[in-house]
């Protein structure tokens, strides 16, 4: 396939950017943060982009979305990314979507894959237990009981699990605490009895919560997929988000070369415009290099995500862990090129690199990945 988005691709790019400029600039995220906002995002924001399709790209068109695959989706991401625009989009329309419509049962989808794609139901996926990532290390237990499971345990750093109508947890039916086999997915609504969901602040002023499972009884229908063979499609659903967040830092990443060039070509110094420095002329042509090649790489990956899911992993790694490095080295030099103001509330340079810190690290930050790049390439 070619490493270029199609027509249809490019209109929807060029619609979001419009949009999001204008709807959802970093001042909407300035403002969230200043009013410490109860849910952290815009919710007249949503139901704009849930009207506009955005919510329905990964959902399947007999259940009221528009199936337009994973490039799609990551295009809306990346321009969400040049805006820090703050929503549940990835852990909902990403993530929620990919885990119900290849995993989940007939009724489910018909549940709740309408409600996503109208932008009326909100998910999180609650898969982490420690500070850093590893899904496998699951030790919150799935115990049988009468005609389903009782769930006991905590998770922790659920983006928006504070707002979210239904938590995808992770918990264990069989197995040691670190084995692959034996994680089981269970769909669990919010107001269950027995759910604690503690919110926590995090430093790019967006959503996560810490939640705990006290003896949290579901039947046998909120299992999502097979019974203790759980972890496959938990990686499948993290790989969907890990590309749309590859793709969200490509945006910042490109946003932050623009902010910076064009106040390279503002700032004097000793009554010259700082931009006709070749030194900062070479970082910045650096820069610019490095976000295309990640640019490149998470197109090509999102490409696979729509024609071999099952086989996306490996690009799916490659692409976190490049973008990672990337949109990392892109805040840090704009900072740096932006001298001493980067570091001040005024700019809003300060809040891509905190952004892309979060980012960087949820779901596996650039060394976790490319140790599983490395590993599936048997180095």
């Amino acid at each position: 396939m070619a490493m270029v988005l199609s027509e249809e691709a490019g209109m929807l790019k060029d619609a979001a950017k419009g949009f999001l400029a204008d709807s959802a600039p970093v001042s909407q995220l300035r403002r969230l943060r200043d009013e410490e906002s109860a849910d952290g995002f815009d919710r007249s924001t949503w139901k704009d982009m849930a009207e506009m399709g955005w919510t329905s790209v990964l959902v399947p068109e007999e259940h009221g979305g528009v199936a337009m695959g994973h490039v799609a989706a990551g295009v809306i991401a990346e321009e969400m990314g040049r805006t820090l625009t703050a929503s549940p989009y990835l852990s909902t329309a990403i993530m929620g979507a990919t885990a119900l419509s290849r995993f989940g049962s007939d009724a489910q989808k018909g549940e709740w894959l309408p409600r996503i794609a109208a932008g009326d139901a909100i998910t999180a996926v609650a898969v982490d237990e420690g500070r850093k990532h590893n899904p496998v290390n699951v030790t919150t237990q799935a115990e049988r009981s009468g005609n389903g499971f009782k769930l006991t345990g905590a998770k922790s750093f659920v983006a928006e699990g504070h707002i979210a109508d239904m938590l995808i947890v992770s918990a264990r039916t069989a197995g040691g605490d670190a084995e692959k086999e034996g994680i089981s997915l269970f769909l669990v609504p919010q107001d269950a009895a027995g759910v604690k969901i503690q919110r926590a602040s995090m430093v790019d002023s967006r959503n996560s919560a810490r939640i705990e499972l006290d003896g949290v009884e579901v039947d046998a229908d909120a299992l999502l997929g097979e019974v203790d063979a759980g972890y496959k499609p938990l990686e499948s659903i993290l790989d969907s988000g890990r590309a749309g967040l590859a793709a969200e830092m490509s945006g910042s990443a490109q946003e932050c070369l623009h902010q910076t060039v064009e106040y390279l070509k503002e700032r004097k110094q000793f009554g010259e415009i700082i931009g006709t420095y070749q030194g900062l002329q070479h970082r910045a042509a650096h820069l610019y290099s490095e976000i295309e090649l990640g640019k490149s790489i998470v197109l090509k990956t999102l490409q696979t995500l729509d024609m071999a899911p099952d086989h996306a992993a490996m690009m799916v790694s490659a692409a976190k862990s490049k973008m990672g490095q990337v949109a990392q080295l892109a805040a840090q030099e704009s900072i740096q090129m932006h001298g001493g103001i980067g570091m001040t509330d005024e700019y809003d340079i300060g809040f891509f690199i905190k952004r892309v810190r979060v980012a960087e690290a949820l779901f596996g930050d650039a060394n976790y990945h490319t140790d599983k790049f490395a590993r599936m390439r048997n180095y």
